[in-house]
C-alpha cells in the first residue's frame, strides 16, 4: 500500500515535487500522505494532524494544569481572605447607636 504527496508550495512560496509514500528511506509504515496544502510528509496515521511527536502535547497540558492550579489557589485565599475581613468588619462594628452630640428637639409652636 502507498500513497501519493502531490507537489505544493511550501511556506516559502517554494515548490516541493510529489513523492510517494513510504519515502525511500523512511519509516516503512508511514504509507499514508498527510499534511496541510503547505506541508506535506508520510505518516503512519491518516489522520494525523502534525509531523510532530504528541509528547510535546503533554507538557503543553502539563504547563496549563499547574497554572490553572495555581490561578485556582490565589482565587480561593482571595475569596477566603474576603471572606475573613467582612466576618471582622462587621462582628467589630459596636452594636449600640453611638451619641452624634446633638440634642433633637421637636418643634414646637412658635409664639
Amino acid at each position: 500500500m502507498s500513497a501519493e504527496c502531490s507537489s505544493y508550495l511550501n511556506a516559502d512560496k517554494v515548490l516541493v515535487s510529489g513523492f510517494s509514500c513510504p519515502r525511500a528511506g523512511g519509516d516503512a509504515r508511514a504509507v499514508f500522505c498527510c499534511g496541510f496544502q503547505d506541508v506535506k510528509y508520510c505518516c503512519d496515521d491518516p489522520h494525523s494532524f502534525f509531523p510532530y511527536e504528541h509528547s510535546y502535547m503533554w507538557w503543553l497540558s502539563v504547563g496549563a494544569l499547574v497554572g490553572l492550579s495555581i490561578a485556582a489557589v490565589v482565587l480561593f485565599a482571595f475569596i477566603i481572605t474576603v471572606c475573613v475581613l467582612c466576618y471582622l468588619f462587621i462582628s467589630t462594628k459596636p452594636r449600640s447607636k453611638l451619641d452624634t452630640g446633638l440634642s433633637l428637639q421637636t418643634a414646637g409652636k412658635p409664639t
